[in-house]
């Protein structure tokens, strides 16, 4: 007999995967906001059934137990829900600043979910993995138009909270937090870039600013000089707008240095193509 309700399924635990990292990086990246200043003693997340029907593994909803928490996050006092945006370039902490965030509403006793574009695997499809090595469980979605449908209603219903990671992704972002806010009376925590290597718009990141209650703009230490950080600069050759990456492609940079590293990068492209058009005339 399946389970036939909320506090049924959450007698369906599952086995515990392994021990999440949960340490956050020593130095807190510029922002408009303070984090705490010592990481939170935080329980392992536990899984639920949240549809019985789904075939295994099925990935969460998780609840964490409440404990005290010094993040402040505004609370609906309506039907209606909230959008709350960060955003900034990579290596600012957006994920961290997320999932921070995510913890402080599961804190407050809310039900949260978190899900993230099924294109970046560089950490596997089941968790958000941060660049200081946090971790916490996900769904990876190709649309968040097929949130409800995976989850399934019922579980959704229950639903507070909803986190999106790498939201630049996700071409359906200002439609899904226009229903999930207003008609479904959720609270919604976007994370994304706001431009791309180029510093132009990327994605509909921008588009939500509108909808928004909050928006919050990270800025990460340049490479180059230490000064903040506002933008991040490809440093290979590639032209494509979604090129997934790490350190190993990107770093972020100051004005200046943003600059200097595209007169530089123009340079090399201009001698690169130079020497393929000579060859091909030798040829």
């Amino acid at each position: 007999m399946l389970p036939t309700s909320i506090s049924s399924m959450k007698s369906l635990i599952f086995p515990p995967f392994s021990p999440l990292s949960l340490h956050f990086p020593k130095t807190k990246p510029f922002a408009f906001f303070s984090l705490p200043s010592k990481t939170p003693n935080v329980s392992y997340p536990k899984f639920l059934h949240v549809n019985p029907s789904m075939p295994s593994p099925r990935p969460p909803i998780f609840s964490i137990p409440i404990r005290q928490s010094h993040i402040e996050t505004p609370q609906s006092s309506s039907l209606c829900g909230e959008v709350h945006v960060i955003v900034g370039p990579m290596f600012a902490g957006k994920t961290t600043t997320l999932l921070h965030r995510i913890q402080a509403e599961s804190n407050n006793g809310r039900t949260v979910a978190v899900i993230k574009s099924n294109k970046d695997t560089r950490y596997g499809l089941d968790s958000i993995v941060t660049h200081d090595g946090m971790k916490l469980p996900c769904w990876a979605l190709a649309s968040l138009s097929s949130f409800r449908l995976k989850i399934g209603p019922d579980a959704y219903d229950q639903l507070d909270v909803i986190g999106i990671d790498e939201a630049q992704f996700f071409e359906d972002l200002y439609d899904f937090c226009c229903e999930a806010a207003d008609h479904d009376g959720k609270t919604v925590i976007v994370a994304g870039l706001d431009g791309d290597y180029l510093r132009r718009s990327f994605g509909s990141v921008l588009n939500i600013i509108p909808l928004a209650n909050s928006v919050t703009k990270l800025t990460a230490r340049c490479e180059l000089c230490g000064k903040r950080a506002f933008f991040t600069l490809r440093k290979t050759d590639e032209t494509e707008t979604e090129l997934i990456g790490g350190a190993e492609v990107y770093m972020p940079v100051c004005r200046q240095h943003y600059v200097d590293g595209q007169v530089v990068i123009g340079a090399a492209r201009s001698v690169l193509e130079s020497k393929k058009l000579q060859c091909g005339t030798c040829t």
